[in-house]
């Protein structure tokens, strides 16, 4: 919850791909306060069954910068295959079959007293974040 000194930030998932939210992906959060500051890791969470993550930590007074690390390499090595070979040109498993992004980390600057809510939409060949209400 954000108040006049500090801001809030959430998080949800949608896998574009199948469809639907994309549940068990680990998020970690990490803030700091001015461009030159070092990164403190505050903690994380993991996307439930809706693909969000309602128990982030909060950000601490003055910062300026969040970063949000999205593990989505281990939800698409457990999740069944997508449809890609029969929706896309490109194979499910181009190349080596490994998740071409890995990892996704988000950076972004706020401001105290504002809440910012940032959805990933999420394919295994691509993705989109924005700010959302």
């Amino acid at each position: 919850m954000s108040t006049s000194t500090t801001a809030s930030v959430s998080t949800h998932i949608l896998d574009t791909s199948a469809g639907r939210p994309a549940e068990g992906v680990a998020v970690r959060l990490a803030a700091r306060a001015g461009r030159e500051a070092d990164w403190q890791p505050l903690g994380g969470s993991a996307t439930d069954a809706d693909g969000r993550c309602r128990d982030l930590p909060a950000l601490p007074e003055g910062t300026t910068h969040v970063r949000l690390d999205f593990a989505v390499e281990q939800y698409f090595e457990k999740s069944p295959k997508k449809q890609a070979d029969a929706q896309q040109d490109a194979p499910a498993n181009r190349d080596s079959g490994a998740v071409f992004f890995p990892e996704v980390a988000i950076t972004f600057a706020v401001r105290p007293g504002e809440h910012y809510h940032v959805p990933l939409l999420l394919n295994p060949f691509g993705y989109s974040v924005y700010r959302g209400s």
